[in-house]
C-alpha cells in the first residue's frame, strides 16, 4: 500500500503486496526463530508487517520483493513534490532531440533507453545547463572528475578583470593627495564544457553507468554508484557479501538495504546509515526504478501524472516544496476538531481513548492540557493513530529486545501529545500544532531514551516510513510527530481493536471497556 494515487501497480497487485506483508507477518509470530517471537508479558498485536524491524532477519525472495516494490512506490514523495517533476517530464519525454540522444545513448552502451532518461530526469530535471552547489553540471549532473574518466573534455581559462579604487598616500612632500590604483584579479572561465552538452554527455555517461555494471556486476549497483561513487559502493559491496543471511550470488542493493539493522550486520547498518545521512544514496536505485514508471506514466497518461503531482501539494507549506509526507496526507477537510466540544462530539466513534497501561503496551501519556479540567479530551485520538502508536511500540520493544543493549531498560515511549483542539492548537508555538486537530497524528519525546532504545525506535520508524506506513517529522528539539498514512489507516485501526480486546485494555474506563466489539466497523473508524 502507498499513500494517495499509485499508478505503478494495478490495485489488485497493491492488495496482493500487502496482504503478503500481512499473513507472512501472522505466520512469522508464529514461529519459533531466535529473536522474531514476541513476549506474552506485553502487548503483540495478532495482525502485523512481516519484514519489520526485528523480522528483517533472512527475508525470504517473496518477502524481499514485496519490500522492494514497496520501496519503489514509496520514492513517489520525493519526486513529484518537487515542482520540477511535471515540467521535468515533458522536457524528457516530449523533446525529439533529448529522445534521439536517449536513444542512440543505449544502442552504444547496451542499456535501456528508459533508465539513462530516468537518471537524467531526476539529476537535472532534463535541463542540459543544470548545475549543483557541490560542483556537478549538465544534464546529467556529472562532477569534474568522474567528466575526465567518462572522456567528456572541461577546459578552462583564465581571464582578468580590472577594478579601480581611489585613496590617499602621501607625496614626496609628505601631503596627502588622491590617487587612483589599478587591481587585476583573475578569474576562470569555461573555455569548453561537454557536460553542458547533452551530445556529448548523455552518451557518455550511459558508456559510464554500463562500465560500471561490468565493474561491479549488475545494474542496480552501476545505477547506486552514479550517485555514491565507485569507492562508496566497493565497500558496501563487500560488506554486503560478507553480511550474515546474504549469499555471494544474491547481493543485491535491494538485500543491502533490507539486511542492515542494528540488532544484526551491524557493519552494514552503520555504513548504510552513513550514506544516508550524507545523500540518501542507498535509496537512489530504488528512486530511479520509480522515476522510470512515472515517466513512463506521463507519455501514457499526461493528465494523470498532472493529477499525481496535483497529489503530492501541500495544502499548509508556503513553500512550493512540500516539506514532509504527512503534510501531505493531511488536508484540510481533515481538520474536524476545532475546540472541546468537537472532541467531546467525537469520542468513542471518530476519536478513542488511549490506552494507558505503559509496561504493557509500551508507551506512556505524558500529556499535558491547557486546563486540567480538559485532560480527558486530550487523551483521545483516531483509532488509526493510537494503532499506530501501539505497533510502533511493539516493534521498538522487540528490536531492543534483540539488541539487547547492556545497562538499558526499556522504558515506555513517552506520548507528549494526541489530539488537540484548533483553538489550543493555534495557542502553541509548534510549527506542526494545528494537525493535531485531525486526531491523526501523534508526538512522541525521545530526549529521556536510553541510546539502544532510541536507536531501535529510529530503525522503526524509518522502516515503516520507508514502505509508506507511516510518516514522522522532528517537531522541537527533542520531539518526533508521526501520523499513518491514509492507505494503512484501517489496518493500524485493526492493531488497536486488537489492543482494545486484551488485558491491557483495562486501564480504560468501565464504559469503553464493556464495548470493544462495539465499536462502528473499521471503515467508520478513520
Amino acid at each position: 500500500m502507498v499513500p494517495n494515487r499509485d499508478y505503478g501497480f494495478t490495485l489488485w497487485g497493491k492488495v496482493m503486496k500487502f496482504a503478503l506483508l500481512w499473513v507472512v507477518g501472522l505466520v512469522a509470530l508464529g514461529s519459533a526463530r531466535l529473536g522474531q517471537s514476541a513476549s506474552s508479558e506485553y502487548f503483540t498485536p495478532s495482525h502485523t508487517l512481516s519484514g519489520i524491524g526485528v523480522a528483517r532477519d533472512d527475508l525470504s525472495d517473496d518477502l524481499l520483493d514485496v519490500r522492494t516494490d514497496l520501496m519503489i512506490q514509496s520514492q513517489t514523495f520525493p519526486i513529484m513534490r518537487d515542482p520540477q517533476a511535471v515540467p521535468g517530464a515533458e522536457r524528457i519525454t516530449k523533446n525529439p532531440k533529448l529522445q534521439s540522444i536517449f536513444r542512440s545513448a543505449a544502442e552504444v552502451s547496451g542499456l535501456p533507453a528508459s533508465l539513462v532518461e530516468a537518471i537524467a530526469y531526476l539529476e537535472s530535471w532534463g535541463d542540459p545547463k543544470a548545475e549543483s552547489y557541490s560542483g556537478p553540471r549538465g544534464i546529467m549532473q556529472i562532477s569534474k572528475s568522474t567528466a575526465r574518466e567518462m572522456g567528456l573534455r572541461v577546459l578552462t581559462t583564465t581571464r582578468y578583470r580590472v577594478t579601480t579604487e581611489r585613496v590617499q598616500v602621501r607625496n614626496k612632500r609628505n601631503k596627502l593627495v588622491t590617487k587612483t590604483i589599478r587591481h587585476k584579479i583573475p578569474y576562470v572561465v569555461a573555455s569548453r564544457d561537454d557536460r553542458l552538452v547533452p551530445e556529448r554527455a548523455i552518451p557518455a555517461a550511459a558508456r559510464y553507468l554500463a562500465a560500471l555494471e561490468r565493474r561491479f556486476g549488475g545494474r542496480d549497483w552501476a545505477v547506486f554508484a552514479y550517485h555514491c561513487g565507485e569507492g562508496c559502493v566497493s565497500e558496501m559491496l563487500d560488506l554486503t557479501r560478507r553480511a550474515r543471511g546474504i549469499s555471494k550470488d544474491h547481493a543485491t542493493v535491494a538485500r543491502m538495504f533490507f539486511s542492515a539493522t542494528p540488532a544484526w550486520n551491524r557493519d552494514l547498518y552503520q555504513a548504510v546509515q552513513m550514506q544516508m545521512q550524507r545523500d540518501y544514496s542507498p535509496t537512489y536505485w530504488f528512486r530511479i526504478q520509480r522515476a522510470q514508471q512515472l515517466l513512463e506514466l506521463y507519455r501514457s497518461d499526461p493528465k494523470a501524472f498532472i493529477a499525481l503531482a496535483q497529489d503530492y501539494k501541500s495544502e499548509f507549506a508556503n513553500a512550493l516544496r512540500a516539506p514532509h509526507r504527512l503534510s501531505v496526507w493531511l488536508r484540510r477537510e481533515d481538520l474536524l476538531f476545532h475546540s472541546c466540544e468537537d472532541i467531546k462530539a467525537n469520542m468513542g466513534t471518530k476519536l478513542v481513548r488511549a490506552l494507558d497501561r505503559p509496561e504493557y503496551f509500551g508507551y506512556a501519556l505524558r500529556i499535558s492540557p491547557d486546563q486540567p479540567e480538559n485532560l480527558d479530551y486530550f487523551l483521545q485520538a483516531s483509532p488509526s493513530a493510537l494503532g499506530t502508536l501501539t505497533y510502533i511500540a511493539f516493534e521498538t520493544r522487540r528490536l531492543w529486545e534483540q539488541m539487547k543493549p547492556k545497562g538499558e531498560k526499556f522504558r515506555p515511549l513517552e506520548v507528549t501529545s494526541l489530539v488537540q483542539p484548533e483553538d489550543y492548537a493555534r495557542t502553541i508555538s509548534r510549527a506542526e500544532g494545528i494537525s493535531h486537530c485531525s486526531g491523526q497524528v501523534f508526538d512522541i519525546a525521545y530526549g529521556g531514551l536510553p541510546p539502544g532504545e532510541y536507536e531501535s525506535l529510529r530503525f522503526v520508524l524509518d522502516d515503516l516510513g520507508w514502505e509508506g506506513y507511516l510518516g514522522f517529522v522532528e517537531d522541537g528539539r527533542d520531539t518526533l510527530h508521526i501520523g499513518p498514512a491514509p492507505s494503512v489507516r484501517e489496518f493500524f485501526t485493526t492493531v488497536f481493536q486488537d489492543a482494545l480486546g486484551t488485558k491491557g485494555a483495562d486501564a480504560v474506563s468501565a464504559k469503553e471497556r464493556s464495548r470493544p466489539d462495539q465499536l462502528p466497523p473499521v471503515s467508520e473508524l478513520q
